[in-house]
């Protein structure tokens, strides 16, 4: 992207709750900004929802609450359609002085586990499918917005609705042409079960770090383009109680240096490698549900029969199931991850997920036999069922340990500890107001 017309520049960051912290630049800043020399508070990473410092954060008063050093990530310069062609943003991640990367920092976080793989000569391709709602937030209480074509709002489920689709047409066409211009490859889009939601699905890629980008940057744009129509977007894991709640599933694979895929057999159960990434995947599941679940309202999504997975356990084609293997040709064999909500930050998950998938390969684990039938009628071990106890277990697993750098855990073990004291003094929908377009 070149220069032409750009007036400002917003260097963006995501902190551990996936929000981008930012500062505007002027254009002329572009060359200092790309040689690494732009500067933020390592502390800024590490904000509660609001915003606010973590109290007794060893990044704040212990250290002087020090600079880190921003440097642009490969995705270089890109428009933000939601403005205007005189803005752009430039992704960046954090470094110490001495330019090591900073592990309080989720990118980096699936840096690490990327690398691991590269180590052992995989490389994971990846893909996300993205639920999220169009509201109207301009009275008491949340509702679906008036459609632009008839003028009346949805009042119940939609599921793959061409009527929906053709009314919120304007909106869908601004955002395909805005992801084009980003450089992100959205693909299907399809109307879900709840009124006013929506899916979209990535394209796959053998880069976990753009799929990465392309999913936190799409939440993002999102979020500003809905308003520029009228509306707001939410990927809230459960804006309406009574309605299906947002998911953010992600689809993994791992290839070899040869372009193979390890977890095609030939046949349609996968190889032995692939049943051995699912047992990782398990394994580290309960731990990994802070990952999954990080805010209050994540687990109101998180309860039986609602079209989000509890149990631990695994399928072939079953979307009751935690991980489902989809039926596919054997050269694209893959394991789909159904426990994130839509309010995660999407970096850690990848590398939750992947580092689990890693995990169970190094150590061989064996899973359960998979399930057939539905899996919330079955006596299965359960994904970790409170904000609390997702907080303990995230904060003393060893699969969680060998996936995390120690400063990230911490980082985010007072992160949710401070955000569950201060969200305890707030009614319902001033929780529902928190999180609209926060996560």
């Amino acid at each position: 992207m070149e220069l032409d017309g750009i007036e400002n520049i917003r260097i963006a960051v995501p902190d551990l709750n996936g929000q981008a912290r930012a500062k505007r630049m002027p254009a002329s800043a572009l060359d200092k900004l790309r040689k690494g020399q732009a500067k933020m508070p390592l502390s800024a990473l590490n904000l509660d929802i609001w915003g606010n410092d973590i109290d007794g954060s060893p990044l704040l008063f212990d250290t002087g609450d020090a600079d880190g050093f921003l440097r642009p990530t490969e995705r270089g310069l890109l428009p933000m359609p939601w403005i205007g062609a005189r803005a752009a943003m430039l992704p960046m991640s954090m470094y110490h002085e001495d330019g090591r990367p900073f592990e309080g920092d989720a990118r980096h976080a699936l840096v690490r586990v990327v690398g691991q793989l590269a180590a052992r000569g995989l490389r994971a391709v990846t893909a996300t499918e993205l639920e999220f709602y169009l509201i109207d937030d301009s009275g008491p209480a949340f509702r679906p917005p008036a459609s632009p074509v008839s003028g009346r709002r949805a009042t119940g489920s939609a599921t793959l609705s061409l009527r929906m689709l053709d009314e919120f047409n304007a909106f869908f066409d601004a955002l395909y042409t805005a992801c084009e211009s980003m450089g992100i490859a959205a693909d299907s889009a399809t109307s879900e079960a709840g009124p006013g939601q929506f899916e979209i699905n990535l394209m796959h890629s053998d880069d976990p770090l753009r799929m990465a980008d392309d999913t936190w940057l799409f939440k993002i744009l999102v979020r500003r383009l809905a308003r520029v129509h009228g509306m707001a977007a939410s990927f809230m894991a459960k804006p309406y109680s009574g309605a299906s709640g947002n998911g953010l599933h992600l689809h993994a694979s791992l290839v070899d240096d040869a372009g193979q895929n390890v977890f095609d057999n030939g046949g349609p159960e996968g190889s032995a490698l692939l049943r051995h990434a699912i047992g990782g995947v398990l394994e580290a599941m309960p731990a990994s549900t802070l990952i999954f679940a990080p805010h209050a309202n994540s687990y109101a999504r998180l309860v039986p029969g609602a079209h989000a997975p509890t149990g631990v356990g695994w399928a072939y084609e079953n979307r009751t199931a935690a991980v489902r293997v989809p039926v596919s040709a054997p050269q694209a064999r893959r394991l789909e991850h159904r426990v994130p909500g839509g309010d995660v930050n999407p970096y850690l998950v990848m590398a939750a997920v992947l580092g689990a998938m890693l995990n169970g390969i190094e150590d061989a684990t064996v899973p359960p036999a998979p399930i057939t039938g539905d899996a919330y009628a079955q006596a299965l071990p359960q994904i970790s069922g409170s904000w609390t106890e997702a907080l303990d277990a995230f904060a003393t697993a060893p699969q969680i340990g060998r996936i995390f750098a120690p400063m990230l855990i911490d980082n985010m073990r007072r992160t949710k500890l401070q955000e569950m004291a201060a969200l305890a003094a707030l009614s319902e929908q001033e929780v529902l107001e928190l999180y609209l377009e926060a996560v």
